[in-house]
């Protein structure tokens, strides 16, 4: 990430000729009864400034994108953000699918290019002007957003000279007409828990509410013209399984590249906090597809994240994966109880009480998994692979483990308590394989092991995802820290193994 980041403060200079006059952001403006306008800063540079201009060059780009059938209701939008001439065709396939569509207000979260700071800025006063207009800021639910997350706050500093959520404007002022803006910036090396914290602000926020979501962020940068396809594809492959996780792990793990990743993740998260459960790449170029230089290219995608009727029903079946183990409902019911326990009671500073099992098969020696999820997010999960003692004493263990001490989430808060979801997960004893097609999505989960080097994913993971035998392989290679290819290896070990999940 770090490597790519100082490349990424260049590009507006790289894929656009000559200086550009950055505007500042004129304080006192009154227009539309507005006191703060934020001035554009590239019009003239990565879009037209004037008016007709503009208006007829977004036209034709969208009179040419071929509108996507989406069967459900668009929740949220993934758009590129450089010059109009590189990827302003690109946009026109997200803009296209809410083409005369009304929104009360529309989010849009961008990366930060210039200014560095810590969280999110909101600017949360007057409006945003374009050669098009002025649009207002939707001052009501900016301030709520606010309230809500110490993570975002106002810096003029972060909107003053951004190009990224300002390219989008003019898109949206040409098919909505008339809405109110929320423009968000994210700091450049943003973290899961500020996407985290984001995400959750914006679902909270808006939810009830008819509002529009879009992500500002180009892909891969100034790669030749075969690595950056196979970079982008990484990431394209995340965003049609609706997969923030994964892109957040193969951002971090420089596997791909995107330097609106952090909007993209947050838009994500909210977008699925909203109700949506379908995500779909609309369009995909680089900069080598429009000027033929595939030397040095940028990639850009289209997307959306939609809902669709159903969906979520759908989804619970599809989770229904793994075998049986012969627990009845009273002993996984004691196995909840005693997970819930666990977590309650540490997150509110008290011990935990003993525990008194009858059942003989809680006594077995089992591994087994805790996994948390909060509004539909992975909240954390940690669990043995093979059994270290009786289940209910590691059902106690990992859900301390999972709650308090999973390096990717902070500690569980007690506020937090009203919204956690739990799920066990009880393992079947490792099989270590020779050939990969014994291994049955759905039923089987994945373990690898690669020298010093190991990675497992549970079975639900594949089906929740919707991923076949070899995406399931390459994914559980890159949580080993592995290349995706590591499983065709000759000294890579490959396990499966089965589990009841409740």
């Amino acid at each position: 990430m770090k490597r790519f980041i100082s490349l990424i403060f260049s590009i507006g200079f790289f894929l656009l000729a000559g200086s550009i006059a950055w505007s500042q952001i004129s304080k006192g403006g009154k227009e539309m009864g507005m006191k703060e306008i934020r001035e554009p800063a590239v019009a003239g540079a990565f879009y037209p400034d004037k008016p007709e201009v503009l208006l007829r060059d977004v036209k034709r780009y969208l009179e040419n994108a071929k509108k996507e059938k989406i069967d459900g209701e668009v929740v949220a939008l993934v758009s590129p953000h450089a010059g109009y001439m590189y990827s302003g065709q690109v946009a026109a396939y997200a803009y296209k699918l809410v083409e005369g569509r009304t929104f009360d207000s529309v989010v849009v979260v961008a990366p930060s290019h210039r200014a560095l700071f810590k969280g999110a800025s909101l600017y949360d006063r007057g409006g945003y002007r374009t050669p098009l207009g002025v649009v207002p800021i939707d001052t009501t639910l900016a301030k709520k957003m606010m309230e809500r997350r110490k993570e975002i706050q106002f810096l003029p500093e972060a909107h003053s000279q951004e190009h990224s959520l300002e390219v989008q404007i003019p898109f949206l002022q040409a098919v909505l007409k008339t809405f109110n803006l929320i423009p968000i910036v994210m700091e450049p090396y943003w973290s899961w828990e500020t996407c985290q914290a984001l995400g959750s602000a914006i679902a909270e926020t808006v939810k009830g509410k008819n509002v529009l979501l879009v992500a500002s962020s180009d892909l891969s940068h100034f790669h030749s013209y075969g690595q950056a396809v196979k970079l982008d594809q990484i990431v394209l492959n995340h965003i049609e399984r609706f997969d923030p996780e994964g892109l957040n792990r193969d951002l971090r793990g420089n596997r791909c590249e995107a330097c609106g990743g952090g909007p993209i993740i947050s838009i994500m998260l909210a977008a699925k906090a909203l109700g949506a459960n379908q995500g779909r790449v609309l369009k995909y170029l680089n900069s080598g597809d429009v000027t033929g230089d595939r030397s040095r290219v940028v990639g850009y995608a289209a997307g959306v994240f939609y809902k669709t009727a159903g969906g979520k029903e759908k989804m619970k079946e599809e989770k229904k994966v793994g075998v049986d183990l012969g627990l009845n409902e009273e002993e996984k019911k004691t196995l909840h109880h005693i997970a819930r326990t666990v977590i309650e009671q540490k997150s509110r500073g008290k011990a935990v009480p003993e525990f008194k099992i009858e059942s003989p098969i809680l006594k077995e020696n089992r591994g087994a998994f805790v996994t948390l999820h909060k509004k539909g997010q992975l909240r954390g999960c940690i669990g043995y692979i093979e059994g270290h003692g009786p289940l209910h004493k590691t059902i106690e263990e990992m859900a301390e483990a999972a709650a308090f001490r999973d390096p990717r989430f902070t500690p569980v808060k007690e506020k937090e308590l009203p919204e956690l979801e739990l799920e066990i997960s009880v393992l079947t004893p490792l099989k270590r394989i020779m050939d990969v097609n014994e291994i049955q999505v759905g039923k089987h989960g994945i373990y690898i092991k690669k020298g010093w080097y190991s990675g497992l994913l549970l079975p639900q993971v594949a089906t929740e995802y919707g991923w076949d035998r070899q995406t399931f392989l390459e994914h559980t290679c890159q949580k080993a820290g592995l290349p995706s290819h590591a499983w065709k290896e000759k000294d890579t070990e490959i396990y499966i193994f089965s589990a009841d999940i409740f």
